[in-house]
């Protein structure tokens, strides 16, 4: 038997595969933003410019200094911030029932609350305090029996006055932000508080409030920082507060516009203060409704510290 020897391609070798070669380094070349750089030499040119007016205007802003720690002014600041404390207390308080007046299913007490909101949102605070300073005309003297009779005009002191004015009319807006924060809360929330037996006051107290805090809290903090703003205008129902001390300054030192500025200096220390307050309380009532706190101011600094020794390129 003859073998057929069989043709084909002689065995090779396998050859081991060549190693890919790595990929090539990238360079990051970030995208310049010219109209940044203009628009920042525009602001500071523009800062540069008003700051340069002020100073060569006709103000004598060595008094500053002089009355900036007055015993006037310092007790007018006590006097702003008494002010702003109990005017917001009024409002808070006052807030809340109208917000539970509203949301009451009683079409009488629904109305009453919507009333009041309607008409303390509709006119000016000024008016306000005016019309509450000359209700003399309306009511001679107050008659509570046994308690309290004096004349209006007794009775109606600049410092009622302005707590009623502001805090009456404060209670109007509260309203409105402490309906938004209920209604905030999911209407499963109270079912189920319902269903375990818990009374509606107690649902509120317990289940609905302090999760309805979390929306209630920013606008909150806002009506305080205007509230102590707001009290500059009791100035004119004879209550002495941190703007009408400054203005009394000016008058007998015949540096009033100096004193305009004391008193805005005075203004945005105070509530420079109290936006810090309101970030930290909105951090604190942020726990729980996301997985990271916002950052604080000093960890803000700290982190934009720390990026500017970072290399600018980066590899891919």
């Amino acid at each position: 038997m003859t073998d057929i020897e069989k043709t084909g391609p002689a065995d090779k070798a396998p050859v081991p595969p060549t190693p890919a070669a790595g990929p090539e380094a990238i360079k990051a070349i970030p995208v310049r933003h010219y109209g940044r750089y203009v628009s920042a030499v525009v602001a500071i040119g523009a800062l540069v410019a008003l700051v340069y007016a002020f100073s060569q205007g006709k103000i004598n802003w060595g008094a500053i200094p002089d009355y900036f720690f007055d015993d006037r002014i310092i007790r007018g600041v006590g006097q702003t911030l008494l002010l702003t404390a109990l005017s917001m207390v009024i409002g808070i308080v006052g807030g809340i029932l109208l917000a539970v007046m509203r949301l009451s299913r009683n079409p009488v007490t629904s109305s009453i609350a919507w009333f009041y909101i309607w008409f303390f949102r509709g006119t000016p605070v000024l008016v306000q305090l005016f019309v509450w300073f000359n209700l003399g005309l309306v009511f001679e003297y107050i008659n509570l029996g046994p308690i309290y009779k004096d004349y209006w005009s007794s009775f109606m002191t600049p410092l009622l006055t302005a707590l009623l004015g502001l805090g009456l009319n404060e209670a109007a807006y509260m309203a409105e932000i402490c309906r938004a924060g209920l209604l905030s809360v999911d209407e499963g929330q109270t079912e189920a508080s319902h269903a375990l037996g818990m009374s509606h006051g107690k649902t509120l107290r317990r289940i609905v409030i302090p999760q309805a805090m979390r929306v209630i809290v920013p606008p909150t903090g806002n009506e305080v920082i205007n509230m102590l703003k707001t009290t500059s205008l009791v100035s004119a129902v004879q209550f002495t507060e941190l703007f009408r001390y400054a203005q009394d300054i000016g008058s007998s030192s015949g540096a009033p516009v100096e004193m305009y500025f004391l008193a805005a200096a005075w203004y945005l220390i105070m509530t420079s203060v109290l936006t810090v307050g309101q970030f930290y309380l909105e951090r604190y009532y942020a726990r729980g409704s996301s997985r990271s706190l916002p950052p604080t101011p000093m960890q803000k600094i700290r982190a934009n510290l720390l990026s500017l020794g970072r290399p600018s390129g980066g590899m891919a």
